[in-house]
């Protein structure tokens, strides 16, 4: 895929992850069963898609996507049925990180076929 098909997948992304987070019911079937893991797995793709998107500027996308994190938790606690959470917060950066070293691994494949 070329840079701006990764670009495409970012934002669709980030729609859908905000819509998750924010609406006070969000399906049973979106869910992996555990809130860390969802967590975890929405922003190491997120991680993921924007290296791919943007592969030179990964310290601004890991901060922004953390912003974005955080973000999240504060509307959250404004929605009735869920809650902000630090620990929500935290999941987020693991998956951040954990996107980062895929990413990575990702680039040097792609580099190499």
């Amino acid at each position: 895929m070329k840079h701006h098909h990764w670009r495409l997948l970012f934002v669709v992304l980030l729609v859908i992850v905000a819509w998750l987070a924010l609406t006070p019911q969000p399906p049973r079937e979106l869910t992996t069963g555990w809130d860390k893991s969802n967590h975890f797995l929405a922003f190491s793709t997120l991680m993921i898609c924007g290296r791919l998107g943007w592969s030179r500027h990964w310290l601004w996308l890991f901060a922004g996507l953390l912003a974005y994190g955080g973000a999240i938790e504060l509307a959250q606690s404004q929605v009735p049925g869920r809650d902000g959470e630090w620990a929500d917060l935290l999941a987020d950066a693991i998956g951040l990180a954990i996107g980062q070293l895929l990413s990575m691994l990702a680039l040097r494949l792609f580099k190499a076929a």
